[in-house]
């Protein structure tokens, strides 16, 4: 039974000259790459005489996962990952750790390498991946890690946070929205109602956003000791009246800091020698004391005055400034407000604004007030207008941050200032300050000590209007900013990675879903995105002059077993002719019929619904109806020889060809998302293969088209091959998540066997190109 393209042979391996090796492979978004990486290391191994079996962590979940006695057996384990992959359970093992890409270019290179590669000990306390990465050197020869330890340590922090900020922000966006009422003090909820205690539910989402941000970085960096010290660092750093700061605190930044200062702390104490009888006792109880005690005294002591001296004298610096032009003085609020969304700059702001509305002058909080909504706002719409720069996780979490500024939670922009600093804050900081001096320019005033629209729509805004006009336009300027800005970060990403002596280490995930091809890193913890658990396939039945495969959800058809498709959980039967075969037709290797969807087939019927196909005919009419990639690839959106030459001019001739299905609504719709796909990134894959995916309610139901062209076309792939087998998947929105990706899986395994690209370019026809690619299971 094969479970895995990697399963290891027995052959080989101890009782041989070959060694048994392992491998993880995992890209950001767990898709294309992962797999093409789990393959190609498999078929190098077997073929150099070696023993493999490779875990692959994709988007539909962990697969052929490493067992205690895999791991025990081994000579050798390989980690070619672009994302945190947990290498504790590798101590005690050779280890070499690389990007994905090496695991596709260079197997056989990486197969020797891991012979010589240094030991892992877990000593360099890196974690999730990067203390493979340490002690291995990093990788070496271009093929060290994509992403450093810190850019993932924090991506790590931002995935765990995101729930936190969704709930939490959701819960209080609710219960001010039925439950609350404007009054001086803010707007409150009547005490003992029932929305004051969904209001206190989602306030503890809020309390944990950041204690949970600053762990998840630290235990990231310095693995399970660390999250205790960067957790208590987290809340320290939200709590200012721990350090001399009333009321405010060091916000989402500061847990940034108390997490990455946690995490390398805990580093440098695991490399600390001690005693041999201390050693167990260290990493449950010394280092997460130890680093916790530093960390809290050094924050209060040490940080904390700092900042609670830049929140002081900010606060005298705006007193200062009451007589100044109310658009300068707007302005600037709008800066303070949106730089740390909480942290001591942003409070010093509201508090300025809100002190002043006991002395008469609400137009200082009508200035706050506009700016307060713009972050969540700009941020969420940024996600609306460019999707193909926001994973999926991404572009849920913006849906929730609209719902949040809606009600004046700017925490709702957090997770995008996390993951993107540089391009997110200053966006956020011009959009805040266009509504802050739109506000003061127009006299806009807040009687309340809170912002966002639901405040002029409770009565507690002078002067709606134009509060309405400075919060649109500050959002769209975030959002249009924030675009621009991540777009050219983008850019000079994929173009460095180009340019870098054309090695693919740093290539862009080409085969990822629509919208997350560029996106940074996995923040998006885009692995959420699909469970799709493979069916098992039994060994091949030689039945006479035909072969049949029985794929099964956890049942596997032995040898002439009979085997009935339909249902929920259906059994499909794919009959392919076998040319030389001599047995009775219709019988398996005991005589006994076939059957699929119940109807008893013969050697000529292969499509399981009684009408036969002459398997001998070389026309193109008299393919037969293979079930390939679960229906989606059939006789009618496939074409032996492309007529276009070019790469829009073929994605137009697919697109007609898998109109012919009747599946596809609007082609000038499903080429322009192509299209807008490949403008993020080229999904020429080298190795002379091509997958333009789209996923767009354009098509009505998941189609697949393949064609081939002879001279090749050009794709901009990075090895430089033209493409001459191109497979193009379109999708609705509704399936993205999970079709489009088990689509993507299942053709990156098969295509990376040579043998089987050279047949598929050599297939005759249609039907023995059908034949040829019902093998993709």
């Amino acid at each position: 039974m094969t479970t895995s393209p990697a399963d290891p042979p027995t052959s080989t391996g101890r009782g041989g000259q070959g060694l048994k090796l392992l491998a993880v492979t995992a890209c950001p978004t767990g898709i294309a790459h992962t797999y093409m990486a789990a393959e190609k290391l498999a078929q190098t191994a077997r073929s150099l005489g070696h023993e493999i079996k490779v875990e692959t962590q994709g988007s539909i979940g962990a697969e052929n996962v490493l067992s205690d006695n895999d791991v025990r057996d081994a000579d050798g384990v390989i980690i070619a990952a672009d994302k945190d992959v947990d290498s504790s359970r590798f101590v005690g093992k050779k280890v070499l750790a690389v990007g994905v890409a090496e695991g596709i270019r260079h197997p056989e290179q990486l197969i020797e390498r891991v012979q010589s590669a240094p030991v892992y000990g877990g000593e360099t306390g890196d974690g999730a991946g990067g203390g493979a990465a340490a002690a291995s050197g990093g990788g070496g020869n271009g093929g060290g890690k994509e992403r450093s330890v810190a850019y993932k340590a924090l991506m790590n922090g931002v995935s765990y946070m995101i729930p936190f900020v969704v709930v939490g922000g959701l819960l209080i966006a609710i219960s001010l929205a039925v439950g609350g009422h404007p009054t001086p003090e803010g707007l409150k909820i009547a005490p003992g109602s029932f929305w004051e205690d969904v209001n206190n539910i989602g306030t503890i989402g809020f309390q944990l956003m950041v204690p949970i941000l600053s762990g998840y970085i630290a235990y990231a960096i310095g693995d399970r000791p660390a999250l205790v010290p960067g957790m208590i660092g987290g809340w320290i750093a939200t709590h200012g009246e721990l350090y001399g700061m009333k009321d405010a605190s060091a916000g989402f930044i500061g847990g940034i800091v108390t997490g990455f200062l946690a995490g390398y702390l805990v580093v440098w104490i695991k490399k600390v020698k001690v005693p041999r009888f201390a050693q167990p006792i260290m990493p449950i109880i010394v280092i997460p004391i130890a680093a916790t005690t530093a960390l809290g005294l050094f924050f209060v002591y040490v940080l904390g005055k700092p900042i609670s001296w830049v929140f002081t004298h900010l606060t005298g610096w705006l007193s200062g400034m009451t007589g100044t032009s109310a658009i300068v003085l707007g302005a600037i609020l709008g800066l303070m407000i949106a730089f740390d969304m909480g942290g001591p700059v942003n409070k010093t702001a509201f508090l300025f604004g809100s002190g002043l509305i006991a002395s008469g002058n609400q137009t200082v909080m009508g200035m706050c007030a506009a700016a307060i909504p713009v972050m969540p706002l700009g941020q969420g719409l940024a996600t609306l207008i460019r999707r193909r720069l926001y994973s999926e996780q991404e572009r849920e979490t913006g849906m929730a941050a609209l719902f949040m500024g809606l009600f004046g939670i700017s925490e709702g922009a957090i997770p995008f200032a996390a993951a993107r600093p540089a391009q997110v804050i200053p966006a956020n900081m011009l959009g805040g300050a266009v509504a802050g001096a739109l506000a003061g320019m127009a006299g806009v005033a807040d009687a309340v000590p809170h912002g966002g629209p639901i405040v002029a729509v409770l009565g507690a805004v002078d002067g709606v209007p134009m509060f309405f006009v400075a919060v649109v336009i500050g959002a769209v300027v975030t959002a249009l900013t924030t675009v621009a800005l991540v777009d050219v970060a983008e850019r000079r990403k994929s173009g460095a990675r180009v340019s870098a002596g054309g090695s693919a280490t740093g290539s862009a995930e080409v085969m990822a879903g629509a919208d997350a091809a560029v996106t940074v890193g996995g923040a998006s913890s885009v692995g959420a995105e699909a469970g799709v658990a493979e069916p098992v396939v039994t060994e091949p039945v030689v039945a006479g002059p035909v072969v049949a495969e029985s794929v099964v959800a956890g049942v596997g058809a032995g040898a002439g077993a009979e085997a009935a498709a339909g249902g929920a959980s259906r059994t499909a039967v794919a009959v392919v002719p076998v040319p030389g075969a001599t047995a009775a037709p219709g019988q398996g290797s005991d005589g006994e019929a076939v059957e699929t969807d119940g109807v008893e087939t013969d050697g000529n019927d292969v499509s399981g619904d009684g009408q036969g196909a002459d398997s001998d005919s070389d026309s193109d009419d008299s393919a037969p109806s293979v079930e390939v990639l679960s229906g989606y690839l059939t006789e009618q959106t496939v074409k032996t020889q492309l007529d276009a030459d070019g790469k829009e001019a073929v994605i137009r001739e697919m697109a007609e060809l898998a109109a012919g299905t009747g599946k596809v609504a609007d082609v000038d719709e499903l080429v322009r998302v192509a299209l807008a796909r490949e403008a993020q990134g080229t999904t020429g894959l080298g190795e002379e293969i091509a997958i333009p995916h789209a996923k767009t309610d354009a098509v009505t139901a998941p189609v697949v088209g393949f064609a081939r062209s002879a001279d090749g076309i050009d794709w901009g792939s990075l090895d430089g091959t033209l493409a001459k087998l191109v497979f193009m998947i379109s999708v609705p929105e509704a399936a993205a998540g999970d079709e489009h990706l088990r689509i993507l899986a299942l053709l990156s395994r098969k295509l990376m066997d040579a043998d089987f690209r050279a047949r598929l370019q050599g297939a005759e026809d249609k039907a023995a190109i059908l034949r040829l690619l019902g093998e993709i299971r």
